[in-house]
């Protein structure tokens, strides 16, 4: 008998999903010592021994690889990342060294132990590895009870490195002798601490070519759920726009007492300025039920979002109200001729005419519609049990249902919890890209493009799921892109379990959703469906994730379960229709969504 596909993946699928997760256990608190506390360790700037940032005019003065090689300063200025500038990436507030180009800017891992605080769920480093290849290894942290944990960091490699996971790529790479036209690569790479406890100092791993830039704690997001996200999908030629007012229309799952807003400027190769902004209820259309409220950016009207980095709003006493659409207004002092998106909004929103019009309560000024949700990628509510993330494709983000009324399954699930008193009320957080898949790219991480499918959910689950506020659960409904372009059962089986391993390992519930069918639709052969239900067996049967939500058996037809019931077909015979969405969301077991 043939061997099924999916079996040689499961001892890798078990060893992915477990070991992982014992990474952040820790080890019992020794006796109170003085050094438990990190007071007395240094900083890390304190040890910075390699210099990575050249003066354009003076390449000589650094060696960032051993053969001469160097950040451009000068490109690193145009991207945002001056010296000294705090960057929020991934939910974590890193700074960019403060030395001028030509002094020592980073550390070479030598298993330095150095001073760190503040109590979080991960620790983030911004790194880059000048080996040629990832430059990894394992580190601890411990805490000030004196108990400790260890974790693996890996950084990729500043020149071959992925575009796809990077923080900022650069346009040019400095040499003694000249200036390349050479793309190098910075990295943002969180690894699981154990929560509740305050982290006192970091060793870190020994690994000459793993350089490290800064690190840091990242906050849990305390009082706050997340209400509504959406993806970065790519980034894309918009406009131009100069001088214009976006009025973005999102609807909430849970509601609360106050609110902020989280931009992101994913990438992008430069810094966008926003110059003002605003929240309110929707009337209709882009109108507002009353006068929009202004949000704040650390005390200012506006922010400036470095290339790579996002910006979080102030907190505003903003009462949100559930399952309702928010107009978010922001304007653009400067000219936009690209800029990162979601492209399947499924939700027209506006654009104004020239002007500042975020105060504006009518909707006269906003005289062009837009498709898609630019730069805006989450809103948080005040209060709350936290969120669910749904990582998803098209049929997560959407496609087929009927526009402009919030029929994605992700929508009807949180309807579901808000009808409820069984279980908390999360917020639902729809992180579905249309187009994307599992183990491959669809925008190649860099640069403006007209593909907007997204980078893969193994080089998006960082930022699109472990970085998502209060993320309690996450449900994974993906596979079938890659299934239907070539991807064996095995490999998706080992990306799969590689997304559980990973959530896991931060503390997150980690649910599986089975494949649906799709036959009928043009790549869907007997051979894809023969895959796709290797894949389910496994789901259902490997024990990998911590629960199975099987949407494969609530919509495909019991007389020919190679294709979807008709009555749940959009037409396409690939994506559910609006009833097929919500039979999808029914199928959820909400107890399963608790942790």
């Amino acid at each position: 008998m043939r061997q099924p596909l999916w079996i040689p993946a499961v001892a890798l699928a078990l060893f992915t999903a477990l070991v992982p997760a014992v990474q952040v256990r820790a080890t019992t608190p020794a006796p109170a010592a003085s050094s438990s506390t990190g007071a007395e360790l240094p900083s890390l700037d304190a040890l910075f021994d390699n210099v990575a940032v050249s003066d354009d005019d003076r390449p000589g003065e650094a060696d960032f690889d051993g053969s001469g090689a160097s950040l451009s300063a000068r490109d690193l200025t145009a991207a945002g990342w001056t010296p000294g500038r705090a960057l929020t990436m991934q939910g974590t507030r890193l700074t960019w060294p403060r030395a001028t180009p030509g002094r020592p800017d980073n550390v070479r891992a030598a298993g330095q132990r150095v001073r760190a605080g503040g109590r979080g769920d991960a620790l983030a480093f911004l790194v880059a590895g000048t080996g040629g290849s990832d430059a990894s290894g394992t580190g601890t942290v411990t805490y000030t009870d004196g108990s400790g944990s260890p974790y693996r960091l890996t950084a990729p490699d500043w020149r071959t490195g992925p575009l796809a996971t990077k923080a900022v790529a650069l346009p040019h790479i400095n040499t003694p002798e000249r200036q390349l036209a050479e793309r190098a690569r910075l990295y943002v790479v969180t690894v699981p601490i154990v929560r509740g406890r305050t982290v006192a100092s970091v060793r870190l791993p020994d690994s000459p070519d793993l350089h490290v830039f800064a690190l840091s704690v990242r906050p849990t997001a305390a009082g706050w759920s997340g209400s509504w996200a959406a993806s970065t999908s790519g980034y894309a030629a918009v406009g131009p726009w100069s001088d214009r007012t976006l009025r973005l229309v999102v609807h909430t799952s849970a509601g609360g007492p106050r609110v902020r807003l989280r931009f992101d400027n994913t990438f992008a190769a430069a810094p966008v300025r926003i110059g003002s902004a605003t929240v309110a209820a929707r009337a209709e259309g882009a109108a507002a039920r009353e006068t929009p409220v202004a949000v704040s950016f650390e005390g200012a009207a506006g922010v400036e979002v470095p290339a790579g980095a996002q910006a979080f709003s102030d907190p505003l006493a903003f009462e949100v109200p559930p399952d309702a659409d928010l107009l978010v207004s922001f304007h653009l002092p400067g000219t936009v001729t690209a800029a990162p998106l979601h492209r399947l909004a499924r939700q027209r929103s506006y654009v104004s005419e020239t002007g500042d019009h975020t105060a504006d309560g009518s909707g006269t000024p906003y005289t062009g519609v837009l498709t898609g949700w630019p730069l805006l990628t989450g809103v948080d509510v005040g209060g709350g049990p936290g969120s669910v993330v749904v990582l998803g494709d098209s049929i997560t983000d959407g496609e087929r249902s009927t526009a402009d009324a919030n029929r994605r399954w992700p929508d009807v699930l949180a309807d579901r919890l808000a009808a409820q008193h069984t279980v908390p009320r999360y917020g639902v957080l729809n992180q579905g890209i249309s187009a994307n898949r599992v183990l491959t790219d669809r925008y190649p991480g860099d640069g403006v493009s007209a593909d907007t499918g997204g980078v893969s959910a193994l080089h998006r689950l960082d930022r699109d799921v472990l970085a998502q506020t209060s993320a309690r659960t996450a449900v994974v409904l993906a596979g079938v892109n890659d299934l239907r372009w070539g991807a064996t059962a095995g490999e998706v089986v080992a990306g799969l379990a590689e997304l559980a391993g990973r959530g896991r390992a931060h503390g997150l519930r980690m649910l599986a959703a089975t494949i649906l069918p799709c036959e009928g639709e043009a790549r869907c052969t007997a051979a894809v469906d023969a895959e796709r239900a290797a894949v389910n067996a496994w789901i259902r049967d490997a024990g990998v994730f911590d629960g199975v939500l099987d949407l494969d058996a609530a919509l495909r037809d019991p007389a020919h379960p190679a294709r979807l019931l008709p009555a749940y077909d959009s037409g396409d015979h690939l994506h559910p229709g609006d009833t097929g969405l919500a039979a999808l969301a029914d199928a959820v077991d909400l107890g399963l969504l608790v942790p």
